[in-house]
């Protein structure tokens, strides 16, 4: 297994430390790359929980994708999934997700501003920070919810199109798995996960788990 801490000062040093004129030549990663400074992106990622710890591996795929919209939506930089400089830099000076306080046990919130699902333990520690698209327009309704239903395979009516992996919170709004995870708000009320991101959130959305959707 690659280790935390040299990759994760490896990252710091490639962006950080380096002379302006080397700084200036770093080229930014994107999907496709591979090598160690992927791993050693992929390495602050999975420390921050936005990439499960098995995923580093050195090749820059969709779930790395994903992972790294997460951590530039949570950090207010622009969605793109492209780690270009400014993300690689704010990446070694963030600190990890927190919840918001006023909520306690364990629980799933959406963070819509931020477009951003984060997995809860009772202890209020944030076990995964996941990228997700809520509704177009601000679909998605905000409140305090429990899931009240799960469907491996739902079939939505009103849209005619089966919804994978759905764990819904109120009426037919629900989390579920969705080809397209945009940088955006680009669904019709629901909030799309990833493919690979989608078993991690039906397996953590229990019946009755809290679900708080704010901005």
């Amino acid at each position: 297994m690659l280790r935390r801490l040299p990759l994760t000062l490896a990252l710091a040093a490639a962006v950080l430390v380096l002379p302006a004129p080397a700084l200036a030549a770093l080229k930014p990663l994107a999907p496709g790359a591979k090598g160690d400074r992927v791993a050693a992106m992929q390495t602050y990622l999975a420390d921050q929980g936005y990439l499960p710890w098995p995923s580093v591996d050195g090749s820059y795929d969709y779930r790395t994708e994903q992972a790294l919209m997460a951590f530039q939506g949570w950090n207010g930089l622009e969605r793109t999934g492209r780690a270009d400089l400014k993300t690689l830099k704010r990446m070694v000076k963030s600190t990890a997700p927190r919840p918001w306080k006023r909520y306690k046990g364990r629980r799933i919130e959406v963070h819509v501003a931020r477009q951003v699902a984060l997995l809860v333990t009772k202890t209020g520690r944030v076990v995964r920070a996941i990228h997700v698209s809520t509704g177009a327009g601000g679909r998605t309704p905000h409140g305090d919810f429990k899931i009240y239903r799960k469907e491996m395979m739902s079939w939505s009516v009103p849209f005619s199109v089966w919804l994978p992996y759905a764990s819904y919170i109120t009426g037919g709004i629900a989390f579920h798995k969705y080809p397209s995870v945009p940088g955006y708000p680009a669904s019709h009320g629901c909030i799309r996960v990833s493919a690979p991101e989608a078993p991690v959130v039906w397996d953590y959305a229990e019946m009755g788990t809290p679900t708080y959707i704010h901005a």
